[in-house]
């Protein structure tokens, strides 16, 4: 998630300090997204409903949004130079995050939390929220960004059920560093080509390793080689959503560097801290009980919206309408499928021989518990899909599988309320088991537009794998999902997972717009814009998820 800047920004740790509590704060509603109020659940609940008010009662879904306020002044100037909170006690929450008023300004600096559990009352060390999240969003120039609902944030970070939170942005401090130079050894510099050919060796075969091999030296000499290189290179190997073991604010260069500060960067304004409670859907009565740790198997009371008929509709020739999940389907039922779905748009070749991947089981929208009235009415779509960007959610790791429908649902009001999008900004979502989600509406089979990769949302989808994985290497399930439901989609639309296409560039901060950009069609977030995202050692997969996607094709 992280866009790499021209400044550093100096990396400090921090040690988690029992404080004392203040009083409990009052919460803010957070702003509304399409009319509909941002702290009110709609669902039905199995407990008190409404709106948070100053009473102890933990209302299920809602979301909190507190004002920071400045920690300390600067002596000379008087203007802050840190905002947060004081320890304090607040309602029920399990994702957290902060947004700011300017969607186009950046937060330079670092955001620290720290949060205590409900039921044990133990409070965690403090943790780092990943602040570069622009990256993420629709194109420049769409409806989606222009709508004045928009508002600058971080990435959001599962904490697990909270009760009381402290948190400090600190400002990027304008630094000269001078660090002693070797004088006869040259610096290091990492191969991501190389590393990623071995890692396919190991993982894939021979055939796989040599293809990746022969992917990393052709990209080397074009734009987005290159710039993968200097961005691995500049890898911090921060996880975020890791417990630090510093108090925030103490400069520990850990090497002989000498630094002299200047003056702070300035915040943005109007940080706001958002505590989000994903909330519970209710099991229906006489449901089965067992069925609830299967993800997508949970059965809710739901008031059929017209809005919640629309988002299972565009998925009625794959399931019934109303169905929690989509269910997967051998090769030669995927095929029937897909002259069923596309039948006119294929060549002759095509029909005689598809290359699609057996389509893999999806947990709907309806399976995961998604406030369909959030969302805007209107399904928007692209003309076709040639390529996946792969992303991590960087939420951090500390979540269980069972918990991922919940997780979803936390960054889908984050995306919609806090952040005033039009629905969740991934096509697709994959937790560390390998079970796979719908994202954003418009149908799992459809070229639906969303807003995950900044200037390449068009003719594309976006798959983010839940968690951060900058340090922390992702599951054999998630990574194989990703190959499946590549293979699957992808072949809908005639693409091979190990080839090369060429996309239009809306702008952003590797490639100008207009720009006619050629990417492999499995692509990392990064290898279209200048960030960490999916994580370094998600990305040193996507070779492996290549090979194995084009295998399922029949290629």
């Amino acid at each position: 998630m992280r866009g790499f800047l021209a400044s550093s920004i100096g990396v400090t740790c921090a040690a988690a300090l029992a404080l004392p509590l203040t009083p409990p704060a009052v919460a803010t509603p957070a702003r509304p997204a399409s009319g509909v109020q941002a702290a009110t659940s709609e669902r039905p609940v199995a407990g008190p409903a409404g709106r948070h008010d100053d009473s102890d009662a933990y209302v299920p879904g809602s979301t909190q949004s507190l004002p920071l306020t400045p920690l300390n002044r600067d002596r000379i100037l008087g203007t802050p130079v840190e905002q947060g909170l004081s320890p304090r006690d607040v309602p029920h929450f399990s994702l957290v995050g902060v947004t700011w008023d300017r969607p186009g300004a950046e937060l330079h600096g670092r955001v620290l939390v720290r949060t205590r559990a409900v039921g044990t009352g133990v409070w965690s060390g403090w943790q780092e929220v990943e602040t570069h999240n622009s990256e993420h969003a629709a194109d420049p120039g769409t409806d989606e960004p222009v709508s004045g609902r928009v508002r600058g944030s971080t990435a959001p970070l599962w904490v697990g059920e909270s009760d009381a939170v402290e948190v400090r942005v600190t400002p990027e401090t304008k630094t000269e560093t001078v660090r002693p130079r070797p004088t006869d050894e040259p610096e290091d510099e990492e191969d991501v080509g190389t590393e990623d050919g071995e890692e396919l060796a190991e993982e894939a075969g021979e055939e796989a390793g040599a293809e990746t091999g022969e992917e990393a030296g052709e990209e080397a000499g074009e734009e987005t080689g290159a710039e993968t290189g200097a961005e691995t290179g500049a890898e911090t190997g921060e996880e975020t959503g890791a417990e630090t073991g510093e108090e925030p604010g103490e400069d520990v260069n850990g090497d002989d560097s000498t630094t002299a500060p200047e003056n702070a960067t300035t915040l943005p304004a109007g940080l706001r801290l958002e505590l989000v409670d994903p909330g519970e859907p209710t099991p229906v009565k006489g449901g089965d009980p067992g069925g609830a740790t299967r993800p997508g198997s949970l059965k809710t009371e739901t008031v059929e919206t017209a809005e919640a008929l629309a988002a299972s509709g565009a998925n009625a020739a794959l399931a019934p309408v109303g169905a929690a999940e989509i269910p997967a389907l051998d090769r030669t039922a995927t095929e029937r499928e897909l002259l069923a779905l596309r039948g006119s748009e294929l060549t002759q070749a095509q029909r005689a021989k598809p290359y699609i991947g057996p389509r893999p089981r999806i947990v709907t929208r309806r399976g995961w518990g998604a406030n369909e009235s959030w969302r805007e009415r209107r399904f928007v779509y692209t003309k076709k899909v040639k390529a996946a960007f792969v992303h991590h959610t960087a939420t951090g790791n500390k979540y269980r599988c069972s918990q991922a429908p919940s997780l979803i649902r936390g960054i889908y009001r984050y995306h919609v309320k806090s952040m005033g999008w039009r629905d969740i900004g991934y096509n697709f979502l994959v937790d560390k088991c390998g079970n796979i989600y719908e994202g954003r509406a418009g149908g799992v089979a459809k070229a639906v537009l969303g807003a995950h990769t900044l200037g390449f949302n068009s003719n594309s989808m976006g798959i983010a794998v839940l968690g951060s994985y900058g340090t922390t290497k992702p599951t054999a399930a998630s990574v194989k999902a990703v190959a499946r439901l590549t293979a699957w989609k992808l072949g809908l639309y005639g693409a091979n997972p190990r080839g090369k296409t060429y996309l239009t560039s809306g702008g952003g901060n590797l490639y100008r717009k207009g720009k006619n950009v050629r990417l492999n069609v499995i692509s990392g977030h990064r290898d279209g814009y200048s960030t960490a995202c999916p994580g370094l050692q998600l990305y040193r997969k996507l070779g492996s998820a290549r090979a194995s996607s084009a295998r399922y094709q029949g290629r």
